[in-house]
């Protein structure tokens, strides 16, 4: 990640990922809701199970690819921990950002196991998600000794957005299918896309003149940017969620009445198990 690119490949992952979540989980959402008048149509729990699948195996496709490109791209370790000719461990930064690829990739090899087998508790995925995130936490919170002042800040400001992540994941565990928790997890995530962007332009902007990493000034800045990002991340989860919202109640409204008529409410304990 010692780069813009390095930032930026992360960070147009978790942006993907907060709005891809975003909209699944507004359109489940908005199928229960309206799940008396026909709304179980447009998301079926079998659709629901396959696209979990999809994720889950395109999440640990690009988990995979990441390691492989933290340990053989140009300068990479290549598999080398220590080097016992001079005594020191080499490469720690690309091990410690392969650990993290490593544990989203686990946390996706969990969802693909719940939902294609019965072998494992459904709740398993959102703890091995919020594991996950924690790792991610963790690894960062010892990955900035002996940086520079506004290096340390900014990724100390990431570190709120991840170990929020990881705590709403882990309440999803027990409140499963919780609006307000998943949008908070999406909202999250999709500020973790963002700001490390921030952090490759602040660390190693692609044009125009270099930030000063010592000035206090700058860190005022950056702590009043980070904010802005919170507020741009609310923002377009709450926009999506909307806009999802709405999509749902007019294909609804446009059913034929004859056809609304024929569809019974379904007892609710007879519901599937949320997903």
């Amino acid at each position: 990640m010692g780069s813009f690119k390095g930032h930026a490949l992360p960070g147009s992952f978790f942006l993907v990922a907060g709005i891809w979540w975003t909209g699944k989980h507004s359109l489940w959402h908005a199928t229960r809701r309206n799940k008396n008048i026909g709304s179980t149509r447009l998301a079926s729990r079998a659709s629901q199970r396959r696209l979990e699948i999809i994720e889950s195996s395109v999440v640990l496709f690009f988990s995979f690819v990441g390691m492989l490109a933290e340990q053989f791209a140009a300068g990479g370790p290549r598999l080398q921990l220590y080097d016992f000719a001079e005594k020191h461990w080499e490469y720690l930064m690309n091990w410690q950002h392969a650990t993290m690829y490593l544990f989203f990739g686990l946390a996706a090899t969990v969802n693909l196991i719940v939902h294609t087998t019965e072998v494992a508790p459904l709740a398993l995925d959102r703890l091995m998600l919020a594991i996950a995130f924690f790792n991610e936490g963790f690894l960062f919170f010892y990955h900035l000794h002996g940086r520079s002042m506004l290096d340390v800040h900014v990724h100390q400001l990431l570190l709120f957005a991840i170990f929020g992540e990881a705590v709403v994941a882990f309440l999803e565990v027990f409140h499963r299918g919780n609006i307000i928790l998943e949008l908070l997890r999406c909202t999250l995530t999709v500020l973790q896309g963002s700001w490390f962007w921030q952090i490759g332009y602040v660390l190693y902007p692609p044009h125009g003149p270099e930030w000063d990493l010592n000035d206090h000034n700058n860190m005022m800045f950056i702590t009043m940017c980070y904010s802005w990002h919170l507020a741009f991340a609310m923002l377009i989860v709450s926009a999506l969620y909307c806009t999802v919202s709405c999509v749902v109640r007019s294909r609804l409204r446009r059913t034929p009445p004859m056809e609304m008529g024929l569809l019974k409410p379904r007892d609710p304990e007879s519901e599937d198990e949320i997903l």
